[in-house]
C-alpha cells in the first residue's frame, strides 16, 4: 500500500470542487465561524490497502459535507448534486499518480444542533495507483 497518492488526490478534488461551485466556499477544514448561507467541505478520508501483483494502490474513502442553513433540505441538496456530478462524470488528473475508480457510496441528510442547519454528508470510493 502507498498513502503516496493522498495529498495529489485532496487537491484535485479541491480544485475540481472550486471549479465546478464558483459561487460557493469549499474548505478543507471546518470555518471557525462559518456565518450564515452555505458551503463544502472536504471531511475525513479513510485509506485502505488496494495493492496487487501489478503495483501499489489504495482505496480513499473521502467524504464530502454540505453546510448549508437555507431553509429545508432543497438548497443542501442541490448544492450536493452538484458535488456527485463534479466527481463522478469525469475522470480526476492527479500530480502524482492516477484515480483508477470514483464511485459515489452513499448520502446521508441530517439537521444539525437546533435543526436550522442541514448538513450532507456524501461518501465516495477513490482507488487510485501509485
Amino acid at each position: 500500500m502507498s498513502y503516496g497518492v493522498a495529498a495529489a488526490l485532496q487537491a484535485a478534488v479541491y480544485q475540481r470542487l472550486v471549479s465546478a461551485l464558483p459561487d460557493l466556499a469549499v474548505f478543507d477544514a471546518p470555518p471557525e465561524a462559518a456565518g450564515s448561507g452555505s458551503f463544502v467541505l472536504i471531511g475525513p478520508e479513510e485509506a485502505l490497502d488496494a495493492s496487487d501483483k501489478t503495483g501499489g494502490g489504495a482505496l480513499h474513502r473521502v467524504q464530502i459535507s454540505v453546510i448549508s442553513d437555507a431553509a429545508g433540505f432543497l438548497t443542501a441538496k442541490e448544492i450536493a448534486v452538484r458535488v456527485s456530478d463534479a466527481l463522478t462524470d469525469q475522470a480526476l488528473v492527479l500530480a502524482r499518480g492516477r484515480v483508477v475508480l470514483m464511485r459515489f457510496v452513499r448520502a446521508v441528510a441530517r439537521r444539525l444542533g437546533a435543526g436550522a442547519t442541514r448538513r450532507i454528508d456524501l461518501r465516495f470510493d477513490v482507488r487510485v495507483e501509485d
